[in-house]
């Protein structure tokens, strides 16, 4: 079992890219992270702040992210992933979405995942509140497994 990538040490240098089939943003409330440090997986974070440079996915991966706002669709992606996503690159190889929010927000509760899956034409393949439950953390591990099976199968096939 593999663990989240560890930030880098002071002074040394953090790869831009990545080959992690998990990819995912979290604010500094780290309320994703948590979720994705339970999942026990390799995964690689995005930038909490926009001035950095953003990731470059070398794999297919299904992307991980909370859904900020809660009144409409402006505003609810955060822009560290919007930004991730406007490299074509990273877009070409997005495979899945799994979405973070709060049941607080109502219709908007996932927003941010609705409307990645929406414009890069893949599937919204779950969603959990906050920093989820142990129930979450075992369908979305169970789930990504079938998912990649499945996904390598029906590269096979083809």
């Amino acid at each position: 079992m593999s663990a989240v990538a560890a930030e880098p040490a002071v002074g040394q240098i953090a790869s831009r890219y990545t080959s992690s089939r998990l990819i995912y943003f979290s604010s500094a409330s780290d309320n994703t992270h948590r979720f994705i440090v339970k999942l026990g997986v390799d995964a690689a974070r995005l930038p909490v702040y926009t001035y950095e440079e953003t990731l470059l996915a070398q794999e297919p991966f299904v992307l991980v992210l909370p859904t900020y706002g809660g009144e409409n669709r402006q505003g609810a992606v955060p822009k560290q992933v919007i930004k991730f996503l406007n490299v074509a690159e990273n877009r070409n190889l997005i495979r899945g979405v799994i979405g973070a929010g709060n049941t607080n927000f109502g219709e908007t509760y996932c927003l941010a995942g609705d409307i990645v899956a929406e414009k890069c034409k893949v599937q919204h393949l779950y969603r959990f509140e906050l920093m989820g439950t142990s129930v979450d953390v075992d369908r979305v591990h169970e789930g990504l497994e079938e998912f990649w099976t499945r996904l390598s199968q029906n590269k096979t096939q083809q």
